[in-house]
């Protein structure tokens, strides 16, 4: 065996990031307590955190729509919706891509807005086809819907005035053509 074959080193490897992505999932279940209390056991023992959390009362009264926006490793996704599938009350759970839905958030922003900006950030709200929700004397509220992205850079930009809150409603997602969400 040659020598210059091996590598000896007296530091450590440096470490390497964690793979985490950003997956979209959608789950019809049913309407009743409790549902949402075994659907986060099952996330939280994969070790994946809930980024987003959206339930509506579906058609039918007697279930409900859950979009979940969720990061973790990679690896352990599937594992997680065939153990949400398993679950009584999960009628189905299905991931989603930009690809195959239409993902969409809206955010509520209440900005200072004193009379010499009010024009500017006008400009800024009609460049992202927003609309002004509500208009007083010393502020405004304003309602951007889009992609993440796209709700992410109207915060950035509007940053550059005095924002007094946000309040985001996290991803809704609708599988595009005649797939079921």
């Amino acid at each position: 065996m040659s020598d210059r074959n091996i590598i000896t080193s007296d530091r450590k490897p440096a470490p390497q990031p964690d793979i985490v992505n950003v997956h979209t999932l959608s789950m019809y279940v049913s309407n009743k307590p409790g549902v949402l209390g075994h659907i986060c056991q099952v996330f939280s023992r994969r070790g994946f955190n809930i980024d987003s959390l959206v339930v509506s009362q579906g058609r039918d009264p007697r279930y409900s729509r859950m979009t979940v926006g969720v990061s973790g490793h990679p690896e352990g996704l599937h594992q997680i919706i065939m153990q949400c599938n398993k679950l009584i009350d999960v009628i189905h759970c299905y991931e989603h891509t930009d690809k195959d839905s239409v993902v969409k958030e809206l955010v509520l922003i209440k900005i200072l807005a004193t009379a010499e900006h009010r024009t500017e950030i006008l400009q800024i709200i009609e460049h992202f086809n927003g609309k002004t929700v509500d208009l007083q004397e010393q502020s405004m509220v304003i309602m951007i819907t889009g992609n993440s992205d796209k709700v992410d850079a109207a915060v950035n930009l509007l940053g550059r005035f005095e924002i007094i809150e946000t309040v985001r409603t996290g991803k809704v997602v609708m599988a595009r053509g005649v797939a079921e969400t």
